[in-house]
């Protein structure tokens, strides 16, 4: 994968009908399609290998030879942003169209989401775009939720460090929380963390996945 397509693919999970209906074609272990950029100046190919691993070939139809300037950041000629940009809205047309978001791809984290899933038959849902990584799972019968899966950094943990970390945020009385939070591993929920232990609504899980 390029660095466009990886970046832009990292957290999303193909779906394999809905890559048929725009026009992928399955072949062995991936699916495949062909299209016109730029008027016809380009034919890209898009290779899908679920659940999120794509390569391209960009090729110049006057030449018929490969083109990757624009894959190369340091191109920055009015031409090569204008293939460039075609490029990246062609790819995000495709996420758009046969993609749904995925970020949490940690092993611990998919056995959760399959486990609420089996048990409660409640699916994560992505409520807020200024924060697309993140996501609650709600009751069938009031739609309030009662747990969250976040990405966090963990300074908002209290933890001296910048890095990401995915957390699950439970609803839990204030009675309960006293006995877990240990700063180590439970903590509060991460935007109640200013709140003195007694006034806690909520619980930080923190052993999920580092990212």
């Amino acid at each position: 994968m390029d660095s466009i397509s990886q970046q832009l693919f990292k957290q999303q999970r193909g779906n394999a009908e809905k890559l048929q209906a725009i026009g992928f074609q399955h072949q062995a272990d991936h699916y495949i399609r062909q299209q016109p950029l730029l008027a016809g100046a380009f034919q890209l190919t898009i290779t899908v290998t679920l659940p999120n691993q794509v390569t391209t070939t960009l090729i110049d139809t006057e030449t018929q030879l490969p083109y990757t300037l624009h894959l190369q950041p340091q191109n920055s000629g009015e031409f090569v942003a204008r293939v460039r940009e075609a490029y990246t809205v062609a790819l995000k047309a495709v996420i758009q169209q046969a993609f749904s978001a995925d970020p949490f791809q940690s092993a611990q984290a998919r056995h959760l989401i399959q486990a609420v899933a089996v048990q409660y038959h409640n699916d994560l849902e992505f409520l807020w775009q200024k924060f697309p990584n993140n996501a609650v799972w709600r009751r069938t019968d009031t739609h309030k939720w009662y747990a969250a899966l976040l990405q966090v950094s963990k300074r908002k943990l209290g933890l001296a460090s910048d890095d990401l970390v995915t957390v699950i945020d439970l609803r839990m009385e204030p009675a309960q929380l006293a006995a877990l939070v240990d700063n180590h591993r439970y903590f509060p929920g991460y935007h109640m963390s200013q709140l003195p232990l007694n006034k806690f609504r909520g619980l930080s899980l923190t052993c999920l996945t580092a990212q």
